[in-house]
């Protein structure tokens, strides 16, 4: 086969990673250095930092730092003036040509908006033990049951399942039916998570409910019994943290179930405190609610009383959990509906809330949100510190590797759509450029999750493979949703992908748990898959390749759907997956479905 010429990579690139920015947690009246590479090719002539301190544009010059193989290195000083920076970079061509604004989209010819500006806060940063974290998503009824903690009799809800029992998905038993698994049995799990390479347990909800997946809540206050109570809890963060692992915790603050006291009350008397709780008409048997399900009431944050018990001050539920039972984090679930309803829209409002109460009471807890759309109005700096990445990440993977057919998710009409890897990754720093570096690098990146099909039903066990690889060494906090590792199917039905746990190792995909294992290995082990930034070096319709780097290291990755015309490597590299290391000008491999990963020699 012929080989392409090596004209990979943008000709300028910068993305707020620590390669380009000398201090990711700046403060204002600080200055911060902030860098950015242009191809010699390019032959630029001058660079400026365009900034707005106070909302007045102001221009930087920045200088050539230094010079490396075919690209120049430029900074520029930028005092920090007010809560966040935002700038992008002017380059002015060297030979007869338009200049240039670069941000977070990429090159443009013509005037921009500061919308895609990079953005660095001054805000907190997140907790230092969350970067790069790989995260392990447990539906609790689903993982684990405990020989020594029974459960005992069922509440009169309850369907009961033996642990092979088929998900009876799409049916009135389908949210009702109960395997028995507890947190006393993720306890005795937990040496099985931290040999896959687990950093943090994400739990889906533990409060009290009248359904397995516990999003109806019947109380803030305790632990549900039917999965061990409160001391259930306590016993798995303790256990948890003693083997180097975090968990989160899962709230709804949209809504609760229509069986909390709360509702009861409030429905039961206007004159309550909790009657200004919820959303009720004249008729307090009509009310707001979750997808106009009735036993989902929805919030009223304008209430200042809901927001002192739910998420406002030490003594809040946001609060207690993680002072009292060990708690790391909480996901906040349909975080971008809460606080929004009609005219009203307090949800931004709602995130800096929580986040200052947390903030005062555990510092170094970790904040994320459910978002399936654009969620960066909450990612500025000040509320989340990342969402789960559905419409940044899974849904573009989705549309690479599903192909045809792929049902589309949250109701938009028709299948998904078919993406190339140049639209793929178009839509991922599409996403990407609306936010600051950090929260890129702490949204919560995943292929499926509790409230989707399995993955690997959707695109095969071949490419499944492709998709773990591009969950690991892609940016942000990869989570891994109980049982993918070992070939969980799950395809009809959101509630189909809630199968048990097979703790039968003869039932598992051997060749995808040890995907998945050396997967995670390789993220532990290279800072650069977990901190570096991100450059897109070429993106064709079959195969994507791309640079993760520190000042330390430069990893690069490659990852083809299919066989396909081979590009030439322009650089040195050793493969670290035990396949061919590269020459310069020699091909990168063009087989297909498979994916490498290589570290670049430096000197």
């Amino acid at each position: 086969m012929p080989v392409n010429p090596p004209a990979l990579g943008p000709s300028a690139h910068h993305d707020g990673s620590p390669l380009y920015v000398s201090d990711p947690a700046p403060r204002v009246g600080q200055k911060v250095d902030v860098f950015v590479r242009t191809s010699k090719a390019m032959a630029a002539r001058g660079v400026h930092v365009r900034s707005t301190p106070d909302g007045e544009p102001a221009y930087t010059e920045a200088l050539v730092d230094r010079e490396t193989g075919d690209e120049v290195w430029w900074r520029a000083s930028v005092p920090v003036v007010n809560a966040e920076l935002g700038y992008r970079f002017l380059i002015e061509p060297g030979k007869p040509g338009r200049r240039q604004w670069l941000n977070g989209t990429g090159l443009h010819d013509v005037d921009v908006t500061d919308t895609a500006d990079f953005k660095l806060p001054t805000y907190d940063p997140p907790p230092a033990w969350a970067e790069g974290a790989v995260v392990y998503e447990i539906f609790p009824d689903r993982f684990a049951r405990s020989a020594a903690h029974p459960v005992g009799a069922l509440p009169d809800w309850a369907v009961p399942a033996e642990w092979d029992d088929p998900v009876p998905y799409g049916t009135p038993a389908g949210t009702k039916q109960v395997y028995r698994g507890t947190l006393w049995g993720i306890a005795e799990k937990l040496d099985y998570l931290r040999g896959l390479g687990i950093d943090a347990l994400y739990l889906t909800p533990f409060f009290p409910s009248r359904s397995n997946h516990r999003y109806d809540a019947s109380s803030f206050d305790f632990v549900d019994p039917l999965l061990g109570g409160d001391e259930a809890l306590k016993e798995l963060t303790a256990q948890a943290h003693l083997r180097g692992i975090k968990v989160l915790g899962d709230i709804t603050l949209n809504h609760t179930g229509d069986m909390h006291p709360w509702f009861r009350r409030g429905q039961a008397d206007p004159a309550s405190a909790e009657a200004g709780f919820y959303y009720f008409g004249a008729d307090r048997h009509q009310y707001a609610s979750f997808f106009g399900v009735p036993s989902l009431p929805k919030l009223d944050h304008r209430s200042e009383e809901l927001r002192r018990r739910l998420y406002e001050g030490p003594d809040s539920v946001i609060a207690r959990y993680p002072a009292e039972f060990g708690l790391d984090g909480w996901r906040v679930d349909v975080a971008q509906s809460a606080g929004r309803y009609g005219a009203i829209d307090l949800n931004a409002r709602m995130a800096r809330s929580v986040r200052e109460t947390l903030r005062a009471v555990a510092p170094e807890t970790l904040l994320l949100a459910e978002h399936q759309f654009d969620a960066s109005a909450t990612l500025q700096g000040d509320g989340w510190h990342g969402t789960m990445a559905y419409a940044g990440f899974t849904r573009p993977v989705l549309g690479w590797l599903g192909g045809p057919g792929t049902p589309e998710l949250w109701g938009v009409p028709g299948p998904a759509p078919v993406h190339g890897g140049g639209e793929m990754a178009a839509v991922m720093r599409q996403f990407a450029a609306l936010i600051p570096w950090r929260a890129v690098t702490h949204n919560m990146t995943l292929l499926d999750s509790h409230d989707m099909p399995r993955f690997r039903s959707v695109v095969g066990a071949e490419r499944q493979a492709l998709g773990v690889a591009l969950l690991m060494t892609l940016p942000g906090l990869p989570m891994v949703f109980a049982g993918d590792e070992v070939g969980v199917a799950g395809a009809l039905h959101t509630e189909d992908g809630r199968r048990p746990f097979p703790w039968d190792e003869g039932a598992w995909d051997q060749g995808t748990y040890e995907v998945y294992r050396s997967l995670i290995a390789l993220r532990r082990s290279h800072a650069a898959l977990r901190s570096g930034g991100l450059r897109w070096l070429h993106a064709a319709e079959d195969f994507v390749l791309f640079e993760r780097a520190l000042p330390e290291e430069t990893v690069v990755v490659q990852v083809s759907r299919t066989a396909h015309e081979p590009v030439a490597a322009p650089f040195a590299a050793s493969h670290l997956l035990g396949g061919p290391d590269l020459v310069p000008g020699a091909p990168l491999p063009s087989d297909g479905p498979a994916f490498h990963v290589w570290r670049v020699e430096r000197g």
